[in-house]
């Protein structure tokens, strides 16, 4: 229901194929966005060699233990469990030589900062997010150009003289603390801001006067998987408890609490509003809608394995109120509250209706027996609705581009909104009285464009357009479709300059996600170019396990079903072979995090197909996932080692136990970061240390492991640093030498 705030758009200008949503917890209806929501965090790339003959690093020793565990019957060794203690001196000292290896083989490429150079300039322009309001008052974020952290900025109506509110730049020395979310209050005079250090998961939270700009007292600490829901002179949030160990980015995260917050009093006295110490592995999420007189509690139970959600609401005008409920039992169906009009709700949900369809919601008689459908299933998956004016925006993908439908609130269509073409639109929010609304379309080869729409006169124009060097006539943009090993049919995007050759000799980049709902969408980089001009083919499956199709297609990737996954990702490689585009020698594969877990098990399975392999903050032990902050929040996508036949499945897939010994894989660049509190660094860890010991020494296998950052760059500069270092090794192993 938020109008604003939330992630924070402008920290990085890569394009961003990632499941921070899904793996912070969001996945679930109140949180549910498509992947092009994140289009500015990091695109994790990098290709391999077709013989280059640099002599190989030596590797620094790792120490293997005699630690086994037993499941089920079965011993399994995990000789590097010791990577598992983040503070450990030897950990340390492990990630340091690692670090002195892989930057002593990247200084060694004779054009890497010329590469760092030519990211430098491509995303060294203005660009700014999606204005939101609360009453006259409008908020935004800008980045100029090359700034760590995008500014964000207040004014009085649209054309009012913007002023700086908070410039995360200077909260830190090394521009590392980000503003991973803001909030205004009912009238704008205050806002909530979600703070988080080096990349953390972890929140601050801290609230701001906004005609002084001054920073008040109030501080919120430990705060995760959550944002700000006003009320009055305080607001509602989530955390857990203050670890009691020194472990704060490793121990797992239980018992998940909604407090309530009064401006100007201590953090000790909030007000302890939801918890349940029967289900410790629940995340617990406030909203409140508009006129703050309903607030939700979102309750997922993924750490059981349950797919969907709960949601009980409460009458804050009601005195002696409490939380009832609107679905009261978790199960495997998913329900997200788009809004409050008239006092109605009105509910976006999967129940009945795999696609997705929307339906009303009286109050007064919660009960689901008594909800009226309002915008029946479609043929196209509704990914997300939005409401703004007493109009219903359905946001639906077809073939996995954005279609938007305006209805009335009583579900009459009334119009499509013309887009510039295939891509992806997101925005359309706002309030009952809203006569205009603001959303961001992007595709591969159209940089993120703000769009002011005319709820009256239903036109579209321009409100910011950025200024790049890039020509889209430069590059071609193409959707094929590819069979898998069952027969699926597949989408994939192909992006690529001008006059492309199909004669085998293209240096290729495959990316791949294939989990958690999440959706590949068309999405603008502005970091891509640096490939596409050096003759790169760019490649986006979108594979079973994502959103683009459904239910039914996130299904089709999931538990015992995760091998289609692989399969279609296998297949998209040997479609791009087969047609002439490229060949082994020359194709690249890459993912992050759940994507990853994808190129670290489809190199197992088939390390003769690629020539570099980009895995980035991956799940690589899937036998101990769960064990780690949130990882038992991925249990109804994986299974879990507990299970005997989830561990069965698990064990046959498993990046870090399926390595083969001998083997010659392609060229690997392993990417992690000391605080990625989501996917612990002790995967990358004990997945280097395994392919560094086993594999065929012809390729390098190498972990680069950066400082102060998370599960993405912390900052626009460290992203850019990141990104040069794959590129440089990506070009330096497919043997292509860079023309700037």
């Amino acid at each position: 229901m938020r109008r604003g705030g939330g992630q924070q758009p402008l920290a990085s200008p890569f394009l961003v194929l990632e499941d921070q949503l899904a793996e912070s917890g969001k996945s679930g209806p109140m949180f549910k966005r498509s992947a092009s929501a994140l289009l500015f965090i990091a695109l994790f790339a990098a290709v391999v060699p077709p013989g280059v003959a640099d002599p190989l690093p030596a590797y620094p020793d790792t120490r293997k233990s005699d630690q086994q565990d037993e499941y089920h019957g079965t011993r399994i060794a995990d000789p590097y469990r010791w990577l598992e203690d983040d503070n450990a001196p030897e950990t340390a000292a492990w990630v340091e030589a690692q670090n002195k290896v892989t930057f002593g083989y990247l200084d060694a490429i004779p054009y890497r900062q010329q590469l760092k150079d030519r990211l430098l300039k491509l995303n060294d322009y203005p660009r700014y997010s999606q204005p939101f309001h609360r009453g006259n008052r409008y908020f935004f974020a800008k980045n100029n150009g090359l700034q760590k952290q995008a500014v964000w900025y207040v004014q009085q109506g649209l054309d009012g003289e913007p002023k700086v509110l908070v410039d995360p730049n200077t909260l830190s020395a090394d521009g590392t603390t980000a503003l991973s979310f803001l909030v205004p209050n009912r009238d704008g005079s205050r806002v909530a801001l979600g703070l988080s250090q080096g990349g953390s998961d972890w929140k601050t939270i801290q609230v701001m006067d906004v005609e002084s700009t001054r920073m008040l007292e109030d501080k919120i600490e430990w705060a995760k998987v959550t944002d700000a829901a006003w009320f009055g002179d305080g607001f509602f949030y989530s955390r857990y408890d203050a670890p009691t160990d020194a472990h704060a980015l490793s121990a797992k995260n239980e018992n998940h609490k909604v407090y309530y917050h009064k401006v100007g009093t201590p953090q000790a006295q909030d007000q302890l509003t939801y918890q349940d110490a029967a289900n410790p592995l629940r995340f617990h999420m406030a909203s409140t809608d508009d006129q703050e007189r309903f607030l939700f509690v979102d309750i997922s139970d993924r750490g059981k394995g349950k797919e969907g959600n709960a949601v009980f609401f409460r009458d804050l005008t009601a005195p002696n109120s409490s939380l009832q409920p609107l679905i009261g039992e978790v199960g495997d169906d998913t329900y997200h509250v788009v809004d409050v009009d008239g006092g109605q709700f009105y509910v976006q949900t999967n129940h009945g209706a795999p696609r997705g369809r929307v339906m009303r919601v009286d109050p007064a008689h919660p009960e689901f027996s008594h909800w009226t459908e309002v915008v029946p299933e479609s043929k196209d998956v509704l990914d997300h609705t939005s409401m703004a004016g007493h109009k219903l925006f359905c946001h639906y993908l077809k073939d996995v581009a954005t279609r938007v439908q305006v209805f009335s609130r009583d579900g009459k269509f009334e119009n499509d909104v013309p887009l510039p073409g295939l891509g992806t639109a997101g925005g359309f929010g706002g309030y009952p009285d809203d006569r205009t609304v603001f959303y961001t379309f992007s595709s591969w080869n159209y940089p993120a464009t703000i769009f002011k729409y005319d709820l009256a006169t239903r036109e579209s124009t321009v409100f910011r357009q950025p200024e790049t060097a890039f020509n889209p006539k430069d590059y071609v943009v193409e959707q094929t479709f590819f069979q898998s090993k069952d027969g699926t049919r597949v989408p994939m995007f192909m992006v690529h300059r001008q006059g492309l050759k199909k004669d085998g000799n293209n240096p290729t980049l495959l990316y791949g996600y294939g989990g958690f709902n999440i959706n590949l969408s068309p999405a603008f980089s502005s970091s891509l170019p640096a490939l596409l001009d050096q003759g790169f083919l760019y490649c986006v499956a979108n594979l079973r396990g994502g959103g683009e199709y459904g239910e039914e297609w996130h299904r089709g990737g999931m538990l015992e079903k995760k091998q289609h996954v692989f399969d279609d990702f296998i297949a998209a490689a040997e479609m791009l072979i087969k047609e002439g585009y490229t060949r082994p020698e020359k194709l690249a594969i890459q993912g992050g995090s759940n994507g990853g877990l994808l190129v670290g098990a489809v190199m197992n399975q088939r390390p003769d197909l690629f020539r570099v392999g980009l895995p980035a903050v991956g799940v690589m032990d899937m036998l101990r996932f769960h064990q780690f902050t949130i990882g038992w929040n991925w249990k109804p996508e994986y299974g879990s080692s507990e299970d005997p036949k989830d561990f069965k499945n698990l064990l046959g897939y498993s990046p870090l136990h399926n390595i083969k010994a001998g083997v010659r894989y392609p060229s690997v660049l392993i990417t992690t970061a000391d605080h990625d509190d989501r996917v612990v660094p002790a995967h990358s860890f004990k997945y280097a240390a395994a392919m560094q010991a086993q594999v065929k020494r012809e390729n390098p296998v190498l972990i680069r492991i950066d400082t102060r950052s998370g599960h993405g760059a912390s900052n626009l500069i460290k992203g850019i640093e990141l990104q040069a270092d794959i590129y440089a090794f990506l070009m330096h192993n497919l043997g292509v030498t860079p023309k700037f």
